[in-house]
């Protein structure tokens, strides 16, 4: 797997919209995070130039409009991710987390169920 970039909270929200909609312009960009967000589009211009800087991202000219598309795929950046949490937090071991997790106040019955029937489809036992 190449280098994949750190990428802030904040950059990882215009990620998440650029995973799902590119190739995507700067003003649509700013319009999707005006939902969820309560940035300027200055603050999405800058997150976007970090995000090329940091090669995270691409951009096209079309124009004068400036057209994003991802350089990191979803699914990478997701898996390192989740391998920095668990080292981070659990020394590497999901069972750790997993243990932290049922035993704290969060987990609910449902949540439970849910979790009994991936590991059970995962293993094949209740084929």
């Amino acid at each position: 797997m190449k280098h994949l970039p750190q990428i802030s909270e904040a950059e990882y929200e215009v990620m998440k919209v650029l995973w799902k909609y590119a190739p995507i312009s700067t003003n649509e960009v700013t319009e999707k995070l005006s939902n969820t967000s309560h940035w300027s589009p200055k603050t999405v211009h800058t997150l976007l130039k970090r995000l090329v800087l940091k090669e995270a991202i691409t951009y096209r000219k079309e124009s004068r409009v400036f057209v994003y598309t991802p350089l990191v795929k979803e699914q990478e950046y997701l898996k390192k991710a989740n391998d920095h949490f668990l080292n981070r937090f659990y020394n590497g071991k999901i069972s750790s987390m997993v243990t932290n997790y049922i035993n704290s106040e969060n987990m609910t019955k449902e949540d439970l169920e849910e979790l009994r029937k991936l590991l059970l489809n995962e293993h094949g036992e209740d084929r």
